[in-house]
């Protein structure tokens, strides 16, 4: 298992208040529209197709999927969408809130291992702000790769380990601005996009896009940069597809 029992524990704490955009997860309601319209615009170069339908008729897994904030919203889009967590209040806080939207998507309860088949595949494997709450992240991503059908991509959201990831996301977000709940983060546990990039070498998957993302908690504000020393966004697909990194 690479999910830490810590670490479910707490987002099931968490867990009733995913969907109060002004409660503990306001930062990540900024996010998630920004997130979603770099999901979106990617795919659609990918596949070359118009931004309107990019999703049309394709399977995403969102691994990690928390509350459900972006597995809805893709659903929305019209993909098909399986939202897999380890946090059973996560889980159930995703199932309600997509049922009360009359939305349709695959929650299930559990580690991708256990609760996908073997002979699932998906055009599109998410795995945002997730990789620095497991405990083994080279297998946890070589699972996620496994999952991509041929021409997939992979999309990797985290916190570089930088000193100064740990005064502004630590120091600054959980401490002095309390925008994020205490512990939210342990330092040693970001990852480097170096990192990311080794441990999906062996999957013949490769990074073409990387970008940096601000968020600016005074003014809940996000906006994309040049900077990834902090937040970030890798997208990996086959060396066949690779592209030059800009």
């Amino acid at each position: 298992m690479t999910a830490i029992a810590a670490e479910i524990e707490r987002f099931d704490r968490l867990s009733a208040t995913w969907w109060d955009s002004r409660g503990p997860m306001r930062p990540l309601h900024v996010v998630n529209a920004l997130r979603l319209d770099y999901v979106v615009a990617q795919i659609a170069a990918h596949l070359g197709r118009e931004t309107a339908n990019a999703l049309s008729g394709l399977r995403i897994l969102d691994v990690g999927c928390g509350g459900g904030l972006l597995s809805e919203a893709l659903a929305r889009l019209g993909a098909q969408v399986v939202g897999v967590d380890a946090s059973p209040g996560n889980v159930a806080a995703a199932r309600l809130h997509a049922q009360s939207q009359s939305v349709t998507v695959d929650y299930r309860l559990g580690e991708p291992a256990e609760v996908l088949s073997p002979e699932e595949r998906f055009d599109v494997v998410l795995a945002l702000e997730v990789v620095e709450h497991v405990s083994d992240v080279p297998v946890f991503l070589t699972t996620a790769a496994a999952c991509l059908a041929p021409g997939g991509m992979l999309f990797v959201s985290t916190i570089d380990r930088t000193f100064k990831s740990f005064v502004v996301a630590i120091i600054g977000a959980e401490y002095l601005l309390r925008v994020l709940p205490r512990g939210t983060h342990q330092w040693s546990m970001f990852v480097r996009p170096q990192e990311l990039s080794s441990a999906l070498a062996p999957a013949d998957l490769h990074m073409n896009d990387l970008r940096g993302m601000r968020y600016l908690p005074l003014v809940h504000k996000a906006s994309w940069c040049k900077d990834t020393q902090v937040n970030y966004v890798a997208t990996f697909t086959h060396s066949a597809q690779h592209k030059r990194h800009p």
